[in-house]
Order: C-alpha cells, then sequence, then structure tokens
C-alpha cells in the first residue's frame, strides 16, 4: 500500500518535509485538454500561505507554486501533473533544542519508536507544512469540479466555546472564512488572547458541497462518508468528521432525523446530502474537529531520549489556531474525493 498516495482515479502522492527543499505533488488521472487557471491554483495557496492571515504564525513563507510536467500551453496533456513548492523562510536552528526531547502533542516521539529515526526540523513529514502539496492538488480538483458545476467551500464555525449560530457564506470573514461575522470577531479575539498567554485553542471546520449529481460512492467499502472521512482524517490537526446532524442524532428520533421526500424533493437533510453511502443530490455537509496547535510557549512535562523527564517551552513562530490556514485545506481533501468519486462514477468525459 502507497502511505503518502490517496485516490484512485484521481490520485494524488506528496512529498517534501517540513524544512527540506521543496514540497509537491504528482497528480495522476486528470482528463487532458483542460486549461488551468494558474491564478487561481496560487490564490488557493496563498490562503493557507504562513505569513499570509493575521490569526496565524508570523513565519512567512512565498509558497510560490510551479508546474513541471502534464501542462502544454496551459491545457492539461493526460500525463501527470508534478507541482512543487521551494521553502524559502526556514529556520532549522529553532529546532536545534529538540534533538533529544520530544515535544508533546507532536508525533516526536511515534516517530522516534517506530522508525529510529526522524527530522527535527518541525517534525519534517509530519508538520502542517506538508498540507500545502494537497492544497496544491485540491485547488486543481477544485477547478475540475467547477467545470461539472460542483462547488466545494467551508468556514470555522468554532473556535472554543464560541460557536457561529449563522451561515452566511456569501459574506465571511476575511480572516477565519466563518459564516458569521459577529461570532467572527469574538473568535479573532479569543485567538489574539491565546497568542498572548503563549497557548492555543481548537475550533470546527465546516466544509460543504452543493451541485453533486445522485451516485457518488461505492458501497460497501467505498460509502462517500467512509472515504471523505478517511481524506479529512488524514489532516493531521483532524481529531473527528461527522456528517449533516452527526453526534446529535444520537439523541434523536428517526421521525426527527429521517430525511423525508415528497414528489418536490427532499423536506431536510439531517444526513449531509448522503444516504447509503452514496450522494443524494443534497448539499453535502461535513463538519472537521481541529485540535488546539500542540506547538505552545507554555512549559509542558515530557521525556527525552533517555526517557528523563523533562519541562519544555517550545519557541518558534506558530498558529496559536490551526482553524485560520487549515480551512482550505479541509475544502482541498473533500475536493480531491469528489472528484476521485466523480471520476470513478460518471468517467472523465461526463
Amino acid at each position: 500500500m502507497a502511505y503518502n498516495t490517496f485516490g484512485n482515479a484521481f490520485s494524488i502522492t506528496t512529498f517534501g518535509e517540513s524544512h527540506g527543499e521543496a514540497l509537491g505533488v504528482i497528480i495522476d488521472g486528470v482528463e487532458s485538454n483542460f486549461p488551468i487557471d494558474e491564478k487561481a491554483l496560487q490564490r488557493e495557496m496563498d490562503r493557507r500561505r504562513p505569513g499570509a492571515n493575521p490569526a496565524g504564525t508570523e513565519r512567512n513563507e512565498i509558497d510560490k507554486l510551479s508546474i513541471l510536467s502534464g501542462v502544454y500551453n496551459g491545457m492539461t496533456t493526460g500525463a501527470p501533473i508534478a507541482m512543487i513548492l521551494f521553502s524559502t523562510n526556514q529556520r532549522s536552528s529553532d529546532y536545534e533544542h529538540l534533538r533529544e526531547i520530544f515535544r508533546p502533542g507532536h508525533a516526536d516521539w511515534t516517530y522516534h519508536k517506530k522508525w529510529g529515526n526522524r527530522d527535527i526540523r518541525g517534525g519534517g513529514r509530519s508538520s502542517g507544512r506538508e498540507t500545502s502539496a494537497r492544497v496544491a492538488a485540491g485547488a486543481l480538483a477544485k477547478q475540475l469540479l467547477a467545470k461539472r458545476g460542483i462547488s466545494v467551500f467551508g468556514g470555522t464555525v468554532q473556535v472554543g466555546p464560541i460557536v457561529a449560530t449563522r451561515r452566511n457564506w456569501e459574506e465571511v470573514d476575511p480572516i477565519l472564512h466563518c459564516p458569521d461575522r459577529d461570532a467572527a470577531q469574538q473568535m479573532v479575539s479569543l485567538i489574539e488572547e491565546m497568542r498572548g498567554e503563549r497557548d492555543s485553542i481548537g475550533g470546527v471546520i465546516e466544509c460543504r458541497a452543493t451541485g453533486l449529481p445522485v451516485g457518488l460512492g461505492e458501497p460497501a467499502f467505498g460509502k462517500i462518508e467512509a472515504l471523505l472521512g478517511q481524506a479529512v482524517l488524514s489532516i493531521g490537526a483532524v481529531k473527528g468528521v461527522q456528517f449533516g446532524d452527526g453526534f446529535a442524532a444520537a439523541s434523536m428520533r428517526g421521525s426527527e432525523f429521517n430525511d423525508q421526500r415528497t414528489s418536490d424533493g427532499f423536506l431536510s437533510n439531517h444526513a449531509g446530502g448522503m444516504l447509503g453511502g452514496i450522494s443524494s443530490g443534497q448539499e453535502l455537509v461535513l463538519q472537521a474537529a481541529v485540535k488546539p496547535t500542540s506547538s505552545i510557549g507554555k512549559a509542558q512535562q515530557t521525556v527525552n531520549m533517555d526517557n528523563e523527564t523533562v519541562l519544555l517551552e517550545i519557541n518558534g513562530r506558530h498558529d496559536p489556531c490551526i482553524c485560520a490556514r487549515a480551512v482550505v485545506v479541509v475544502e482541498a481533501m473533500v475536493a480531491i474525493t469528489l472528484l476521485d468519486l466523480y471520476y470513478t462514477a460518471f468517467g472523465r468525459d461526463a
């Protein structure tokens, strides 16, 4: 099994480390003669880019996307597409003191125990920076879905205890892409409070897809929610995924939860746009629970290479809340999954 590859009819393979020379993605299965909008690709990269969001890290990466193959005269050729991002603002010295210490909440200890070797520079392959390659692939997937009338979008709907109560997707705030601007102001204030306390906070990202046809998903093990769950849970910061009413369904009655249908269509969408593992043609609704950033300035207990207990304060340029820059990452994984399912169900010419 290729553990750095996701998808079948539309597949991506990501490569690179946080403080390596570059990160990138190989995309296979793309239809030929599709005109790529490279400016739109870069706009998606800028949404995730370190330093571009005032609620995120102070580190500033250019994240200039370059296409190396699979495109000629602005059109896809049908060959594998290679995209690459060269690193420009590395400060690997920030991590030198972690050579003998495992950071709490990170993959340091498990990587060391599994392989006996780890890249201490920002976590290497386990770093959130790996998601930049996913965003590049997802940006292309969004363009290919748009050709078919499918739109994927999302935003932060919770930070700590602050929950968005409105879903005005036409007027999301510019920092968190929150569809409730009043709640967004409170969320940003809380994030800045966490920055001042050298701490971090978690949240919830909601992602939606409109224009989906009926028929995406392959039971029994290729259900649409199963594949979307795998895709979104593969993002390092995500600790839970729910669809439609999700866990709230556990306290509902069947008469409340069932999406009844008349000759005019569905009367509700508690299931989040899927029935029996197959898209129903309704709006897809997914929520991802995002953990607080593991790297914080507060002193925490951990162990060193000799398994001695030590106190660690992590310095560096880290996000007090991952949600601000992770919205586009969740969107990307949803778009990649949906395009893969679309190609599988209807082919590349549909």
